[in-house]
């Protein structure tokens, strides 16, 4: 017996931009429609929206939702349920057709990939809507993306959502449409985008603050050289990789530290709004994340919960701290894209995957927003490349296909073998061996502009910063943020006023000032630059973050956090004939 179609009446009300976007689908009808919709916007009822208009009409008579991993096959079936679509999460492929009881099935691109004629047999069977989720998962193999195509080219309708539409490699999205740009480039085209921006406008999304830590790391080469490098200074590929690795290691000061400060945030949201703020920890592998969990263990008294890829009961395991108030929960990639764990408050990005793909996804885990204020806070190595993802979190991205890979950036291929590794024994982590690391809070990154900190981990500079109120307005806490970087500006000048006073040799007035390290200017030249900012800003009201782009747009070069002396001097020239 076929089950009942889904009551358009009783459906829950939709956002603006949801709205928006399902009369853009019903006024086209197409066979094909691309939404690309920022992490937490609700992709997902946006998507059993239409069909339940399109199962309502009789223009589908089935639905198949295909999605990356098993756990979120039961996250959509719950979902569907809830709107009156019922769909079978335990399908597999040599069950051949779906019970009569259910409107269809979810599938993930691997179980498709592995039997596409099976599944495109299912579509011509009966007229069928699909619901492809996280459709750049197509293109991550060609099995994937030739079995996605063969087997639902037959569908009457196809749906394709993303909320990171941009990939690594130049492989083609099924279903998805490229046009050329005037560089000769072919690029994504969406039907439908709302963008990280336009929901953090609309109070959809929380804001995020990233607290970028540096610090002394000191490692062993396999040919027995110990070497030493601050995290986040200029330096090679290799260095800053082995560096940043160094810094993640258990046995360092450098994760404990953050571990301790990540918790005291968290405490702080806690008892400021958000009683039952969750924290994060993503892992680069396994034995990592059963170490980071004894960090924490030690530093909260609560054993967190710990999420494997391939263990069982993993689905479960997420499922019950989503519903807790459990402080701490680490996982390596069950928890990368599109678990909804709206209580998720506080991040510890201790992986040294970079890629904007699997960045964006990760930091898309925290931005979810239940009530307004709510405000996400995430802390990641002071590693270039990361500053930068985390300075354009508010850059619209498409595919693109051809485009040249940037030279300067960080070897994409040794991250990616980072980011994929299940085991600890890597390539990398034979070359070298890590001694030690120290901890720092570097800077802190708010709405796209960077504000210099030098405060050292447990100082009260920093407890500072991790007490910022998690019930702010993104103006207040912009406000904020620059007023204690004047203050502390001010107490330099008032210290150094002091120490010229107790001297007891008299400073000739002509005689010139200590020269300052590189990282010393870089980072006055930060403060300089958002104090402009801000000041720009109360006189124009454009937001800080389109104040900093249109500086790069003029002057060229990467965002502030990462911008040399130089960049930084020619945008404070800029913006002051501004």
């Amino acid at each position: 017996m076929s089950p009942p179609l889904p009551d358009l009446d009783t459906f829950p009300p939709l956002r603006a931009w949801q709205r928006k976007a399902l009369v853009q689908y019903l006024r086209r009808r197409s066979d094909d429609f691309t939404a690309v919709a920022t992490p937490g916007a609700g992709k997902t009822t946006f998507a059993l929206r239409i069909a339940a208009e399109l199962l309502a009409d009789k223009t589908v008579e089935a639905v198949t939702v295909v999605c990356p991993t098993e756990h979120l096959k039961g996250q959509w079936a719950t979902a569907a349920a809830r709107v009156g679509i019922q769909l079978d999460a335990t399908f597999r492929n040599a069950d051949v057709h779906s019970a009569r009881d259910f409107h269809g099935a979810v599938l993930t691109y691997a179980q498709v990939g592995m039997a596409p004629a099976v599944h495109r047999r299912r579509t011509m069977t009966r007229r069928t809507m699909v619901i492809l989720d996280e459709i750049h998962h197509a293109g991550d193999a060609r099995t994937w993306g030739d079995g996605v195509k063969n087997a639902f080219e037959p569908a009457v309708r196809r749906l394709m959502l993303t909320g990171t539409p941009f990939r690594s490699d130049d492989n083609p999205i099924p279903f998805v449409e490229y046009e050329r740009g005037q560089d000769g480039l072919l690029r994504s085209r969406a039907d439908a985008s709302y963008g990280y921006s336009d929901a953090l406008a609309d109070g959809v999304v929380r804001p995020v603050i990233f607290l970028a830590y540096s610090g002394e790391t000191r490692w062993r080469t396999n040919a027995g050289d110990e070497l030493a490098a601050r995290l986040g200074e200029p330096m090679t590929k290799d260095l800053i990789a082995q560096a940043w690795r160094t810094a993640l290691d258990h046995r360092g000061d450098w994760m404990p530290q953050v571990m301790r400060a990540a918790d005291e945030r968290l405490s702080r949201l806690r008892a400021n709004g958000i009683p039952d703020a969750g924290g994060l920890v993503i892992a680069s592998d396994q034995q990592a994340a059963r170490a980071y969990a004894k960090l924490l263990d030690a530093v909260c008294g609560e054993r967190p919960a710990v999420v494997l890829s391939d263990d069982a009961g993993s689905s479960e395991r997420i499922a019950a701290f989503a519903s807790s108030t459990q402080r701490w929960l680490v996982a390596v990639r069950m928890v990368s894209e599109g678990v909804d764990i709206p209580r998720l408050a506080v991040g510890v990005y201790a992986t040294s995957a970079s890629t904007p793909l699997y960045f964006a996804q990760a930091i898309g885990r925290f931005v979810r927003a239940r009530r307004e204020g709510e405000m996400a806070s995430v802390f990641l190595p002071s590693v270039p490349h990361l500053l930068g993802l985390a300075s354009e979190m508010e850059a619209q991205r498409d595919h693109v296909l051809g485009a040249p890979k940037d030279p300067d950036g960080l070897d994409d291929a040794l991250l990616e073998r980072a980011q994929r590794a299940e085991k600890a024994e890597g390539e990398l982590e034979n070359r070298f061996e890590a001694v030690s690391a120290t901890a720092e809070l570097d800077q802190v990154i708010y709405d796209g502009t960077s504000f210099g900190t030098g405060a050292r981990a447990g100082s009260a500079e920093e407890a500072d910063f991790l007490g910022l109120p998690g019930l702010l307005t993104p103006d207040q806490v912009t406000m904020l943020l620059n007023k204690r970087q004047s203050a502390q500006l001010a107490a330099q000048k008032r210290d150094a006023a002091q120490t010229q006073r107790d001297t007891d040799e008299p400073v000739p007035e002509q005689r010139a000032p200590s020269p300052m390290s590189a990282g010393e200017r870089r980072n006055s030249l930060r403060r300089q630059l958002n104090t402009l900012v801000a000041a720009h800003h109360h006189r124009t009201n454009l937001p800080h973050g389109k104040i900093h782009a249109e500086l790069r747009r003029v002057c060229g070069g990467p965002p502030s956090a990462q911008a040399s002396i130089e960049q930084l001097e020619e945008r404070i020239a800029t913006i002051q004939t501004m």
